[in-house]
């Protein structure tokens, strides 16, 4: 079995290579500041610093945006420190070099207006159970949740972690997400360790038990404390704002499937949880799963992922880190044919960890997710079973040539059913109508204003409107039809055709695109039931390829 999955993999790696890209993929990375991992290596200790450290971060953003990713999820609370000024926990070492010393200025809101400008996600990745070993609990001092709420605390395995069956926890963790989603414009909020640590059935949480377990089995309660705590993590971020994303990295494997272990290590029996779960009571939107392996520990638990996943994102981890040489050495090929595997399975997307292996581009693995994989622009998907009703369309389409030679192109803001501010998708084709379905032909993505100015190109231009939810409204032709030189076919009431081999049929389609006729391909076909208007014709081939022939002008 394990030899034919592998011929099979490698099989999908060959067929699918030239694949088309996907509109709809979340494609992330996750920042690590945790001992300025992934950024900052400059520290904020005077302006000169302070400017060098969010040079970098636009370095790494802008970088990104080149190979098209939407979505970063940057570490916002490390071990019990947070990057951004808080009433509840304190600043990181990796900012200034000095725990607890404010950096000058609020790094997350930079973060967040940095990557907006860059039409890109930003997800606050919260490190949620552990809160640091011996040596970070004695840096944040009186500041350290250690000193300030030692009940909630247990000492395990040198290292300190809050304990998830204390009811006070929960109440803990989300006075940080009430803080953090009240005051700043996140598009999510990522949950990192919302487990137990490794070896946990050694855990020293036995007092707590006796006191709250109720009798439950011991594994089971465990189990339901963490659920208990991403419940309530949920209700708290989508109280106050709903269009925020809830996620977590599990463990990348759920548990045991009918056919391979996880040889001990997985999610639901392990570390107690219950991922799979979350998804089905509704408590998640999505699954950043950590898959940082190989071969048949990857592809079957893959798998099981997606077939449980409830209508819900699931976006594997992969660990591009065992790329290093100093790590595992991976050879490109495996993660390669992983990110093949994961789209054909239809899974969300792909996450990286960590970012500084991406960007330092170990084995040429950020040259071909630039340069293959990620080829066009993407869309995070519609949050749909939170919203589904899409904003208006833009209305009063401008088309502008400009002296300086650029084109202006402007429309009508549109509303959104919940009142919330939207954004707008800028599309460009060669061919008219503009195909909005088609990745290829996304030019600009989650634009803020109602105008735009670009470099003349010939061509053709279509906008759409979107709301948090990512909820896409119907095309706006930019270039208005009239101003569009098309050849006229019709002679009065009969469309009159050339000669076409290798045509099924005709479409006679609106101004939009959309189609309002498909009839058998004939040198002449009668219009005398079509209603007066301006019509698209185009060909379409046996093989199901549109081919845009002219216009009906009736």
């Amino acid at each position: 079995m394990r030899t034919f999955l592998l011929i099979f993999i490698s099989l999908l790696f060959i067929t699918i290579k030239s694949a088309a890209q996907p509109k709809h993929e979340i494609r992330a990375t996750w920042i690590t500041t945790l001992g300025g991992m992934d950024w900052p290596r400059n520290k904020a200790t005077n302006a000169n610093g302070i400017r060098r450290q969010q040079q970098e971060l636009r370095d790494i953003l802008d970088q990104l945006k080149e190979a098209n990713f939407n979505t970063v999820m940057l570490q916002t609370r490390l071990r019990g420190d947070l990057i951004y000024p808080s009433v509840i926990e304190t600043f990181p070492e990796s900012l200034t070099g000095k725990t607890g010393r404010n950096p000058g200025y609020d790094p997350l809101a930079f973060a967040i207006e940095e990557c907006h400008k860059r039409g890109m996600e930003l997800h606050a990745w919260i490190v949620t159970i552990p809160i640091g070993n011996h040596r970070q609990i004695k840096l944040l001092g009186k500041h350290s949740v250690v000193r300030k709420n030692r009940k909630i605390c247990k000492q395990y395995q040198g290292s300190w972690y809050l304990d998830p069956g204390h009811p006070r926890t929960a109440d803990y963790l989300a006075g940080i997400v009430r803080e953090l989603v009240s005051r700043y414009d996140v598009d999510g909020v990522h949950f990192d360790y919302i487990r137990y640590p490794e070896n946990a059935r050694r855990f020293p949480d036995k007092d707590t038990y006796r006191k709250y377990g109720k009798g439950k089995d011991l594994k089971q309660w465990r189990r339901e404390n963490i659920t208990a705590i991403a419940r309530r993590l949920h209700a708290e971020v989508k109280q106050l704002k709903p269009w925020v994303k809830v996620s977590s990295s599990p463990v990348g494997k759920f548990k045991d499937t009918n056919r391979y272990s996880s040889l001990g290590w997985n999610a639901y029996e392990t570390v107690y949880q219950d991922a799979q779960g979350w998804l089905k009571e509704g408590i998640h939107d999505a699954l950043f799963p950590m898959m940082y392996f190989k071969d048949n520990h990857f592809y079957p638990f893959a798998l099981d992922w997606k077939e449980n996943d409830h209508g819900r994102w699931v976006v594997p981890g992969l660990g591009i880190y065992f790329l290093s040489p100093s790590e595992q050495d991976w050879p490109i090929d495996e993660i390669s044919r992983q990110l093949h595997f994961t789209r054909q399975a239809d899974l969300a997307g792909h996450a990286y960890f960590r970012n500084r292996f991406l960007l330092d581009n170990v084995k040429g693995i950020f040259d071909e997710l630039k340069n293959d994989f990620y080829t066009t622009p993407a869309l995070v998907p519609p949050m749909t079973w939170q919203d589904s009703i899409a904003p208006s369309a833009p209305t009063d389409p401008l088309y502008e040539l400009q002296n300086n030679g650029e084109v202006k192109l402007a429309w009508s803001a549109s509303k959104d059913n919940h009142d919330l501010p939207v954004v707008y998708h800028l599309y460009a084709s060669s061919n008219y109508p503009v195909d909005t379905n088609n990745a290829n032909n996304l030019l600009v993505t989650y634009l803020k204003g109602n105008q735009i100015t670009l470099p003349d190109e010939e061509g053709y231009f279509a906008v759409t409107a979107a709301d948090r939810y990512g909820n896409e409204s119907a095309p706006l032709a930019l270039n208005k039809a009239s101003e569009i030189e098309f050849p006229t076919l019709n002679q009065n009431n009969k469309l009159v055709l050339p000669q076409m081999e290798n045509t099924s049929g005709i479409l006679i389609c609106n101004a939009l695109g959309e189609t309002i006729s498909k009839v058998s391909y004939q040198p002449e076909i009668s219009l005398v039931l079509l209603p007066e208007g301006f019509y698209l014709v185009y060909a379409l081939s046996e093989e199901g390829e549109k081919k845009f022939l002219g216009t009906i002008l009736k």
